[in-house]
């Protein structure tokens, strides 16, 4: 039923995550109680009209953050000065805060000032209109100020009020917009994709770890592919991953790459990337495989030569070194940098694998990432030439080789070096990398004669 105005209606709203819901529940009929108002918030409310699950309930009231923290057994204060508090009950933690209206936002992401306000007005400092929408669960009422339900059924993402005044205050919401609309595969409306346009050279105020983390929700999040495409439509990709941008136009031999450019071929991996991720048994995209899958192909830019055919000789080492910079400038933590751009390091490996020594298979298939890589592998074969021989051989020899093969004990190690009169420095890694070779090939299998043949390798070094 909506009430006049449009303003408000009321309807059944699902509440899969039953444990979350109660406890948000019972915050909210805590401060009815005592005389206050308070509504969920935000995207619980976006989220239960569009009958999915949400993790997270927040909570808006009139109750002041000083009531907030004596109402509730169980708070912290972490942003009290903007009317913010956490409230916990069995393990949940939830965002309560007071209405408010804020002053401009001199850093680009905090109010210089804030005012408890009015539900209307606390609505409308928010993002988007799918965003702003607030829900009385004890009255099963909406109060709806924005249009943001019309925009829901509509399949729209705009801003609440003035697009430039909101990406103004905070230029993330940008990123954050191109977003949803991948994640809810929505339209962004035409006012508000003009505003990202506009300021979209001025997102380098956020800061880089801001910038990632929404990034990264575009990246493993379902429609990735759209959400590169969008950014670059809309000027933000060519600020952020300037490298990125730089594959369009980078041609590649038909034969090998029927489907396009290098940027056209990135993008129909990314496509592929929720499914193949499925079928490997992975909930959904790590960050690290989807950035391998992003810049795979990068060093493909400034490797391109045509002469008797288009080359990109040492592409793949070119690119790790890129992906290493991205990483830096991203500030991606050191391990997961470490993973990306081993990634783009080795994702032409499988292409040699049926030539393989056995222990340089073995080697692969004991890495951490090689999961990682056999799904790179597969997508960028499948977007490509869509032979997938080389994937299927090394799935095959993968999955018969057993724990204790791929990494087995070893034969010997640096004390038995030590004890055959050998001083501890570089020759200890490379006599026992070989004898750990021919152990792996099958060659040496006891300790016997892996002593026996790091003598004869000691001899010909020292010799």
């Amino acid at each position: 039923m909506t009430h006049h105005g449009g303003i408000r209606s009321e309807f059944f709203l699902p509440f899969p995550n039953m444990a979350a819901k109660q406890n948000a529940l019972e915050i909210v009929k805590t401060l009815h109680e005592h005389g206050y108002k308070a509504f969920f918030a935000g995207g619980c409310v976006r989220d239960m009209i569009m009958g999915k699950e949400s993790a997270d309930y927040d909570i808006a009231t009139n109750a002041l953050p000083e009531v907030i923290m004596k109402l509730f057994e169980k708070t912290f204060a972490v942003g009290v000065q903007y009317g913010v508090v956490i409230v916990v009950k069995e393990g949940h933690n939830f965002e309560v805060a007071t209405f408010r209206t804020e002053g401009s936002y001199s850093d680009g992401r905090h109010p210089d000032y804030v005012s408890f306000s009015t539900p209307e007005n606390d609505v409308k400092r928010r993002d988007f209109t799918i965003n702003g929408l607030l829900y009385n669960p004890i009255k099963n009422e909406i109060l709806d100020y924005v249009g943001g339900q019309e925009d829901i059924k509509a399949g729209i993402i705009r801003t609440i009020g003035n697009p430039i005044e909101r990406f103004t205050e905070d230029k993330l919401r940008m990123i954050r917009a191109v977003r949803f609309a991948c994640r809810f595969h929505f339209r962004i409306h035409e006012d508000t994709q003009k505003a990202i346009i506009r300021l979209a050279p001025q997102i380098h105020v956020v800061s880089s770890e801001r910038i990632r983390e929404e990034f990264a929700k575009i990246l493993t999040g379902p429609h990735s592919h759209i959400g590169i495409k969008l950014l670059d439509e809309f000027c933000l990709l060519q600020e952020i991953l300037p490298e990125v941008s730089n594959m369009k136009g980078v041609r590649q031999p038909e034969n090998f790459h029927p489907e396009g450019d290098v940027f056209v071929h990135t993008l129909l991996c990314l496509s592929k990337l929720v499914p193949v991720c499925l079928e490997h048994g992975m909930e959904k995209p790590s960050w690290t495989l989807a950035m391998g899958i992003l810049l795979h192909d990068i060093g493909k830019t400034v490797t391109f030569e045509e002469s008797d055919r288009i080359r990109f000789n040492l592409h793949e080492k070119v690119g790790a070194d890129m992906a290493a910079k991205i990483c830096n400038r991203l500030k991606t933590s050191s391990a997961e940098k470490e993973r990306i751009v081993w990634l783009v390091l080795k994702h032409l490996y499988f292409k040699d694998a049926q030539k393989m020594r056995l222990s340089k298979l073995k080697r692969l298939f004991a890495e951490e990432g090689y999961q990682e890589l056999a799904a790179l592998c597969r997508i960028d074969a499948l977007s490509s030439s869509g032979d997938l021989s080389d994937y299927y051989y090394c799935q095959e020899m993968f999955n018969k080789l057993t724990h204790e093969e791929v990494k087995p004990k070893p034969l010997i190690t640096g004390r038995d070096l030590i004890a055959m009169g050998l001083k501890p420095g570089p020759l200890f890694k490379d006599v026992l990398t070989k004898i750990e070779d021919e152990q792996l090939d099958g060659s040496l299998t006891t300790k016997e004669a892996a002593i026996e043949k790091a003598k004869t390798l000691i001899c010909q070094i020292n010799t």
